[in-house]
């Protein structure tokens, strides 16, 4: 399994960024998707993340600024960001879990600056 994502960049502070994460090869059936993202000096944490039914988690510093979705046809993930703030500053890593392997894709760096 291959995650492919893309969306990353520069914003400013209060803007908005689409993150999208492809996933191709041998899959049945993607259980979970989601993000995580890695700060400098920092560890992973976990972003949100959404399964194959629909159900979505998101972390506490994320939750009414951040969106998941999922589109099952296509293996494909989203995060919409809104309202971005420096300290979502962070490389963003896509996750699939596939029954019983867990799959990163590379990561795609958010940097929010003015």
């Amino acid at each position: 399994v291959q995650l492919q994502a893309s969306g990353g960049g520069l914003v400013q502070p209060g803007g908005s960024l689409r993150l999208s994460c492809a996933a191709s090869g041998s899959i049945f059936s993607i259980n979970l998707m989601g993000w995580y993202r890695q700060a400098p000096g920092k560890q992973r944490e976990l972003v949100a993340h959404i399964t194959s039914g629909g159900s979505t988690t998101y972390a506490d510093p994320v939750k009414g600024r951040f969106t998941i979705s999922r589109d099952n046809a296509k293996n494909t993930v989203y995060l919409q960001m809104n309202s971005l703030k420096p300290e979502d500053t962070a490389v963003y890593y896509c996750y699939a879990l596939v029954v019983p392997e867990g799959y990163w894709g590379k990561g795609t760096q958010v940097t929010v600056s003015s």
